[in-house]
């Protein structure tokens, strides 16, 4: 399992002790992994789409380089 280290404003990370402390979850690490999990559900369309315009602008520029 990969680790990362990230710095949160103090009021996100009150909410995300709060939780925890509530027992909406065991960890802050579980509400993280379940949080990036939501984002990545919610989004991966969306990402791969402004993904796929960055890469088709690139190729763009690249034959008007060329030409």
């Amino acid at each position: 399992m990969r680790s990362l280290q990230v710095e949160l404003p103090e009021k996100l990370s009150e909410e995300l002790e709060a939780v925890v402390r509530e027992g909406w979850f065991d960890s802050s690490e579980e509400v993280v992994r379940q949080a990036l999990r939501e984002f990545l559900r919610r989004h991966r369309l969306e990402l791969v789409e402004q993904q796929q315009r960055e890469d088709i602008a690139w190729a763009l520029r690249q034959r008007g380089a060329a030409g």
